[in-house]
């Protein structure tokens, strides 16, 4: 009987980590699948700041699209903006990686670099989750992805350097002055 409570006790209080597969030591070692098909090397990013977002097409913060759009207009040849949608929050990115490009250009115009569907968080969270949200790979913090459009900042080296959450709008002086550094 205690064996049994202490089995059900573990399965509804203890989530198992994420497993961490191959977890690259630089953000330049990532290479993820596109959106649209073909792959995202980060490697051609040396020299510029990156901003990764996780993106969704049903939330209440998703209107960011437009902002994100402008910023990497605004800053393209020092900045390269890469969403990853995903579905980890009240399933809010329920599209396949083809309606998720659709709405995006539809919607906001997005040309910015955008990755295939990802986990953010969990048990399936990608590996490049991983390196963003654990201070063993990235250097700088340990975090935890809280919601949809929450925004990690790499400086042109591939050092982690900001993290800023949903609320923050990607034209924000914070975001802006980060980005000016």
């Amino acid at each position: 009987m205690l064996t049994s409570f202490l089995l059900m006790f573990k399965f509804f209080f203890f989530t198992p980590p994420a497993p961490k597969g191959d977890v690259p030591k630089s953000i330049y070692d990532f290479k993820v699948e596109a959106l649209t098909g073909g792959t995202i090397d980060f490697a051609k990013y040396k020299g510029k700041k990156i901003l990764i977002v996780n993106t969704a097409s049903k939330c209440g913060f998703t209107p960011q699209y437009e902002d994100l759009q402008k910023l990497y207009e605004k800053y393209n040849s020092k900045l390269v903006i890469v969403g990853f949608p995903a579905n980890n929050f009240m399933s809010q990115e329920p599209g396949d990686n083809a309606e998720i490009a659709g709405f995006c250009k539809k919607n906001y115009g997005v040309t910015f670099p955008m990755a295939a569907k990802i986990s953010v968080k969990g048990k399936n969270m990608a590996p490049i989750y991983h390196w963003l949200t654990e201070k063993e790979y990235n250097g700088y913090d340990n975090s935890s992805v809280k919601w949809n459009f929450q925004k990690y900042l790499i400086d042109e080296k591939g050092n982690l350097i900001a993290i800023f959450g949903s609320r923050t709008n990607p034209m924000d002086k914070e975001v802006i002055s980060a980005i000016e550094k």
